[in-house]
């Protein structure tokens, strides 16, 4: 009966968070039917940026998607804990400003569908990852993924084509 209550909490507690979301952002958000998330899911939209995300679409706790121009999600995929998107990044070559004044730059996120986003990854501007990859826990994404790929974190970003189930 524990496990039941608990499970409603953090069912209604979402439902909750999604409107706010949707009165916050309008259309600069759009959630596939089946979207859900745990704890301590994040969504941060500058003016003039936006957010989808594909059906059946999972966050663990502590997602975190910061959008100034657009970040894509397809169906089905699915985020571990801790996991962090940024569609931008501050600039800092003009030593005669301090960086927050040098504003930012912003290139989009495409995340394909039936992809795995294991723990821990921070996903980078302007990175576009292919349908059904997986990205290994603790990967700092910082360049396009094609599909059916398994990205390993080590020396920088190690990618190996995923091998077909024989029948």
């Amino acid at each position: 009966m524990g496990i039941f209550i608990i499970k409603t909490g953090v069912f209604i507690r979402a439902r909750l968070r999604k409107l706010f979301y949707k009165l916050v952002y309008g259309k600069q958000i759009s959630f596939g039917k089946s979207f859900s998330f745990r704890r301590n899911f994040i969504l941060y939209i500058e003016k003039g940026g936006s957010v989808e995300i594909g059906e059946d679409s999972f966050f663990n706790n502590n997602v975190s998607i910061n959008c100034l121009e657009k970040i894509k999600i397809g169906k089905r995929c699915l985020f571990g804990e801790g996991v962090k998107l940024y569609d931008h990044n501050h600039r800092f070559r003009d030593l005669t400003k301090s960086i927050p004044e040098q504003g930012f730059t912003t290139k989009p996120i495409t995340i394909g569908d039936d992809c795995w986003i294991c723990s821990n990854v921070t996903i980078l501007q302007g990175v576009t990852i292919g349908n059904h990859s997986v990205i290994g826990a603790n990967c700092l994404v910082y360049k396009d993924v094609p599909p059916h790929t398994i990205v390993k974190s080590g020396a920088g970003m190690t990618m190996v084509p995923i091998e077909p189930k024989g029948e």
